[in-house]
């Protein structure tokens, strides 16, 4: 999840780039929106989540806390995590504290819902005990292999991924997991022809499924709605997240325009969650209100659909 664009995020900069790009944007609260013939949520309810390693300097009671208080209705708690000038240890410190039982009291405390747990390259086994102990949930993890050079290779390589991936998907069936790899950029899940593969090679769609991750497919010029649209019932995660530098990664900041990826998850009646992010650590009460106003442009996209 790191690009050098992610780098020396100061607080003015990310202040001014998100004030200059939000200016006069209009919010959305958090009801219904209504359409032509009936209220658009009841028809497909966006779920929107962030990510603990955003707040990396707070603990995750405050983490949950301040997500409740956004009103955002989940929470993707990070494993171990140290780059550009981020040190989150959120997973860690709930499986040494918490237990499942104490995350699910937390979670509930706040009326939350589990979106994902971050491992990438952690193993599963570190933390399966605590997964199985909270009930199970989605497990965002990275492909690990590398981008097929060839596209005569892509079909080979994917298989021998999936034949790897075999004893953890094993584990995921013990404590009630779901995989979802992530499209990292240079990874073998990179490309809309790699996406194809993987669905139609995944030994098993009830256990393995797709992280979209917007910001690299963007780096292949890759229209993300159609990514969506080939992962169909496979994806189980999104990063709401978009290339570019400090505040402009964020929705509603950066150019990109998620109205066209937000009508292809509800044509899909995507029932995961969708993760506010951006890689970058201003202090906690900036990135709060970055993420408030990035709440409300993805509910003004969703009203347009």
């Amino acid at each position: 999840m790191k690009s050098n664009e992610d780098r020396n995020i100061t607080r003015r900069d990310f202040v001014r780039g998100a004030a200059a790009a939000v200016a006069g944007m209009s919010v959305c609260g958090a009801s219904a929106v209504y359409g032509k013939d009936k209220p658009v949520e009841k028809a497909w309810k966006m779920k929107l989540a962030t990510s603990s390693v955003m707040f990396d300097k707070l603990p995750i009671e405050k983490v949950c806390e301040t997500t409740a208080k956004l009103g955002l209705g989940g929470i993707d708690i990070w494993a171990p995590f140290s780059w550009g000038g981020a040190k989150c240890t959120h997973l860690e410190d709930v499986k040494k504290r918490l237990g499942g039982k104490g995350l699910k009291e937390l979670l509930t405390k706040h009326k939350l819902e589990m979106a994902a747990f971050t491992l990438y390259g952690h193993k599963l086994s570190k933390y399966s005990g605590l997964i199985g102990d909270f009930g199970g949930g989605v497990v965002v993890r990275g492909a690990g292999a590398k981008r097929a050079a060839d596209a005569k290779d892509l079909i080979p390589k994917m298989r021998a991924f999936f034949e790897k991936l075999k004893p953890e998907i094993e584990l995921a069936e013990k404590c009630n997991a779901r995989l979802a790899i992530e499209n990292h950029g240079g990874s073998l899940l990179s490309s809309p022809d790699s996406f194809k593969a993987f669905v139609e090679l995944n030994p098993n769609k009830k256990r393995v499924g797709i992280a979209v991750a917007p910001y690299h497919l963007q780096g292949y010029k890759t229209p993300i709605e159609d990514v969506i649209k080939t992962t169909g019932s496979q994806m189980l995660f999104l990063y709401a997240w978009q290339r570019g530098k400090g505040a402009l990664q964020m929705p509603g900041v950066g150019k990109a325009d998620f109205t066209p990826w937000i009508r292809a998850l509800a044509g899909l009646k995507y029932q995961h969650y969708s993760s506010i992010f951006m890689h970058g650590h201003p202090a906690a009460d900036v990135m709060e209100a970055a993420v408030s106003k990035s709440r409300d442009y993805m509910l003004k996209c969703r009203g347009k659909v």
